[in-house]
């Protein structure tokens, strides 16, 4: 999963997939951690890109939440 996740094309996804790519992207994140530490991991930058990524993920999810949210609450009103 060397690739690099861009938020235009996180955006374009549902939020069940994004929600299993965050899962993907979490094992993989634990798998370079105990790498890291037992000093197997030879592209210690892979670390970096998955965590950015999995930083991308979250902060989709969490603004397509609120845009949601604030749709239901304009229409109430």
């Amino acid at each position: 999963m060397a690739e690099s996740y861009k938020v235009a094309d996180l955006r374009a996804k549902s939020e069940d997939e994004l929600k299993s790519l965050l899962v993907e992207l979490k094992r993989e994140q634990i798998n370079q951690r105990f790498a890291a530490a037992t000093g197997q991991s030879e592209n210690t930058s892979h670390v970096k890109v998955v965590r950015r990524a999995v930083a991308r993920i979250k902060t989709v999810l969490h603004q397509s939440k609120n845009r949601a949210g604030a749709q239901t609450s304009a229409a109430k009103s």
